[in-house]
């Protein structure tokens, strides 16, 4: 008897748990709704997330436009077009239009583009794929790698911003653990601007809004 009263009262909570959180269109039922939902994100989502994945950045949103394309809006983006305008800073290190159009992204992606993260070794790195490292500035950088040299087992890593008109001084020479993790495919586009637009107003000028055609 004893057993069965405790589990009509664990299933009565249940069933109010259960209320609260779906079927409450109360406010009350929507502030629990929020903050049931921020824990499961981040004290179980991405912990499992990152377990799986390997890095612990599984998800990055793109914070600028370093990796624009002009016409990367449009779905059918004019690659030749995007070459001609930026050719020049791939000849010193020996790339050619084909070599690049072979690379992941090769159309770049835009500011707001939510992208999926996974870990890596240094060693299955390779010329002209995305890559997500610590470069001491205020969120992780994604460029793509444009050089890699080995020595004694040890690799370092030079990238560029497919939209920048050279390299960084901090993505000349990167160490590999600096590296986060390797992107691997966009998973929205734009819906990361839900979190962007709350940190808009910390940038300057130039940074500002989305990305301009040139």
């Amino acid at each position: 008897m004893k057993k069965r009263k405790e589990k009509s009262k664990t299933k009565n909570y249940l069933d109010k748990f259960w209320f609260l959180l779906w079927k409450d269109d109360s406010p009350k039922g929507w502030i629990f709704s929020i903050i049931f939902l921020f824990i499961f994100i981040k004290f179980i989502f991405f912990p499992i997330l990152s377990l799986i994945t390997g890095t612990a950045l599984p998800l990055a949103i793109v914070e600028s436009c370093s990796m624009y394309h002009d016409g990367a809006i449009i779905p059918f983006t004019d690659y030749n077009q995007w070459w001609i305008k930026h050719t020049s800073k791939y000849e010193d290190f020996d790339l050619t239009q084909e070599q690049f159009k072979g690379f992941k992204f090769h159309n770049g992606f835009n500011k707001g583009d939510i992208l999926f993260v996974i870990g890596t070794k240094p060693e299955k790195l390779r010329v002209g794929d995305v890559i997500i490292f610590n470069a001491q500035q205020r969120n992780p950088v994604i460029h793509r790698i444009i050089n890699i040299q080995e020595s004694n087992g040890q690799y370092t890593f030079s990238t560029i911003g497919d939209n920048n008109n050279g390299q960084i001084s901090f993505e000349k020479s990167i160490l590999e653990e600096q590296i986060v993790g390797k992107a691997v495919f966009k998973i929205a586009p734009y819906l990361g601007w839900g979190k962007l637009i709350f940190f808009e107003h910390l940038k300057s000028e130039s940074e500002k809004g989305f990305c301009d055609e040139n």
